[in-house]
C-alpha cells in the first residue's frame, strides 16, 4: 500500500535536511519494495514570505491527508523583528495544536563512535540510553490569556500555565507504556513544591501507576533532573514532564551526545498522522553551504518507518546504517574540527552506501 508523507522543509538548512531525507526514502523504497508518495508543503519563515502566514491552510490540509510529516527546521533571524504570534515557530506550534501531537519523544543514544564528542566524561556517558516524553500541546507554549498590558503605569507581560487532567493522563499514560516496552522505569518530572499544575501532574501520575504495576516510577523535580542529567545520565530510563521542562530537559540532554545534530524526534498523535523532526535548529549560519549534519532527520525518517509505518527491520537496517558509516570515521562539521569533513550530500552518500550493502548482506 502507498504511504503518503507530506515533507515540509522550512527554513534554513531545513530544505537540504529533507532533501537528504527524500533520497533516502528513495532508497528503501528501492531496495524493500514499497511505496512512498512524497508531497510538500510550506512552513515557518519561508511561507510568511510567499504566503503571509507561517502556516497555510493548504500545508495543514497536505498533512492532515497523509501518514505521517517530514520537518526540516522553522526560523532565522530575518522573521526576529516580527510579532509572536506571527513569527515561523508560530506554524509549527500552530501545526502540533492542529494534528493533537501530545507526545513528543526524543531519545537520547550515545553513539560509541561520539563519545569524545561529548563534554561529559566516558565513565558518566557509557550506556546512556534514554527517552525524553514531552506533552507537546498544553501548558505554558498554549496557555491563555497571553498578553501585554499597563497597570499602575507599570507594563507587564502575562503568560499562563494551564493543564487539565485529561493532557496529563493522555501523555503520562503513553510514557508508562514505553517505560513498559523498555527498562521498566519512569521518572516523572514536575516542580510540584511550587506549582499547582505540577501538583495536579503528579496526583495523575500516582494514579496511572496503578494500571502498571510491572513498572518502577518515581518523582522528581525539575532543577534537580537538570542537575541528574549532567552528573549521572545512566539512572534515567523513560522522563516524562510537561512542556516546557520538556523542551529545556531534552536540548540539555542532547548534548550528552556532544552534537544537536545527531538527535531525532518524533511527535505522535492518538490516531492522526506523526510529525518527524530533527531537534536543531534552522542553522542560518550554515544555510545553503553544504555543511548541515543530516544524520538526526534520518534517524527521525527511521522512527517514522518504525511508529507510523510499522517498517521495523526497514527502521532497523537505516539506523544500523547510520552507526556504520559513524564506526567508519565519517564525519561532519559538527562533529570534528578536522578540516577532512563530509558535506551534507557526502554523508547521505555514505549511508545509502551502506543501507545497501546491509540489504545485500542481508539477502
Amino acid at each position: 500500500m502507498k504511504k503518503r508523507i507530506a515533507i515540509l522543509p522550512g527554513d534554513g538548512i531545513g530544505p537540504e535536511v529533507c532533501e537528504a531525507a527524500t533520497r533516502v526514502l528513495k532508497e528503501i523504497e528501492a531496495l524493500y519494495q514499497h511505496e512512498f508518495e512524497l508531497i510538500y508543503g510550506d512552513i515557518g519563515g519561508i511561507s510568511i514570505d510567499k504566503n503571509g502566514t507561517p502556516l497555510p491552510q493548504e500545508t495543514l490540509s497536505a498533512c492532515r491527508q497523509s501518514d505521517a510529516v517530514l520537518l526540516g527546521a522553522v526560523g532565522g533571524p530575518k522573521w526576529d523583528q516580527l510579532p509572536g504570534d506571527q513569527r515561523p515557530e508560530k506554524g509549527l506550534l500552530g501545526l502540533r495544536k492542529e494534528l493533537q501531537l501530545f507526545a513528543n519523544l526524543r531519545p537520547v543514544t550515545i553513539y560509541d563512535a561520539l563519545a569524545d564528542s561529548s563534554p561529559l566524561k566516558d565513565e558518566i556517558i557509557q550506556g546512556v540510553e534514554l527517552l525524553i516524553v514531552r506533552e507537546l500541546t498544553g501548558g505554558l507554549y498554549f496557555g491563555e490569556p497571553r498578553e501585554r498590558k499597563i497597570v499602575d503605569g507599570e507594563e507587564i507581560a502575562i503568560d499562563t500555565l494551564q493543564y487539565s487532567r485529561f493532557e496529563i493522563e493522555r501523555i503520562v499514560r503513553k510514557a508508562f507504556q514505553l517505560a513498559g516496552e523498555r527498562r521498566g522505569h519512569l521518572t516523572s518530572v514536575d516542580k510540584a513544591n511550587v506549582l499547582e499544575s505540577s501538583r495536579l501532574w503528579r496526583e495523575v501520575v500516582e494514579e496511572v501507576a496503578k494500571d502498571f504495576p510491572n513498572v518502577d516510577y518515581s518523582h522528581m523535580l525539575v532543577d534537580n533532573a537538570a542537575m541528574q542529567l549532567v552528573r549521572n545520565p545512566r539512572q534515567f530510563d523513560v522522563i516524562v514532564t510537561e512542556n516546557m521542562f520538556g523542551d529545556i530537559l531534552s536540548d540539555e540532554a542532547s548534548m550528552i551526545t556532544g552534537s544537536l545534530g545527531m538527535l531525532p524526534s518524533s511527535s505522535l498523535s492518538e490516531d492522526g498522522p506523526g510529525l518527524f523532526e530533527p531537534i536543531h535548529g534552522s542553522a542560518p549560519d550554515i544555510a545553503g553551504k553544504g555543511l548541515a549534519n543530516p544524520l538526526a532527520t534520518l534517524s527521525s525518517v527511521a522512527m517514522m518507518l518504525a511508529y507510523s509505518f510499522d517498517l521495523y527491520d526497514e527502521a532497523t537496517s537505516l539506523q544500523d546504517a547510520i552507526n556504520e558509516v559513524l564506526n567508519k570515521g565519517y564525519r561532519t562539521a559538527d562533529l570534528t574540527n578536522d578540516s577532512n569533513t563530509l558535506s551534507t550530500i557526502q554523508m547521505t552518500d555514505k549511508v545509502i552506501e551502506a543501507l545497501q550493502n546491509n540489504k545485500q548482506n542481508a539477502s
